[in-house]
């Protein structure tokens, strides 16, 4: 069976890519957090990424399948973590336990990125610095770093998902025009 399938990777680094930055904005001291980043981590983080995911996995894409449709699930659980955290009857996250929370994802997100040694150079740049990010928000949210520590991880943030929109569009547009014209750094 020929594969006429779309590439479904642009559209699940973009709702990672435009989610983890908003989201950083806020985690850099820029903004507070609001209904704009909770609406991006249902529907483009969130419901986006597992599309692709679910598009990957027709595609045959084990890597795929699993980084959208995790990364999709991160973010739905985060907004609900967030949003329901001792509301609704239901008891507050306990002190510290986020951090385990993030720390989990950083130690999934390291072995996603050794997975990617196979890939571009790209991919190998987002899945580092996902990883760095998730640690330095795990050492922020364990030992109540505030201040200069936030902020520094904030930006950290900002560039994954700024390097994420990159190979996204970089993807469709030098699929758009048969050639490199934004170079992924091909392994």
């Amino acid at each position: 069976m020929s594969d006429n399938l779309a590439n479904p990777a642009p559209l699940g680094l973009m709702g990672f890519g435009m989610t983890t930055v908003l989201l950083n904005i806020h985690n850099a001291g820029l903004f507070e957090i609001s209904a704009i980043i909770m609406a991006m981590g249902i529907f483009y983080g969130g419901i986006a990424q597992i599309i692709a995911g679910c598009m990957e996995f027709k595609k045959g894409n084990t890597f795929g399948t699993t980084a959208f449709t995790s990364y999709g699930s991160f973010w739905l659980t985060l907004v609900f973590l967030i949003y329901f955290n001792g509301k609704f009857g239901l008891p507050p996250n306990p002190v510290g336990f986020m951090a385990c929370y993030l720390f989990m994802w950083g130690l999934f997100t390291f072995f996603m990125w050794i997975a990617t040694w196979k890939a571009n150079r790209g991919l190998q740049v987002v899945f580092l610095s996902l990883t760095i990010l998730f640690w330095m928000l795990a050492a922020r949210d364990a030992y109540g770093w505030t201040g200069t520590w936030a902020v520094v991880t904030g930006w950290e943030g900002i560039f994954c998902g700024a390097s994420a929109i990159y190979c996204a569009m970089a993807q469709v547009i030098n699929e758009n025009f048969k050639r490199v014209i934004l170079p992924l750094g091909q392994k």
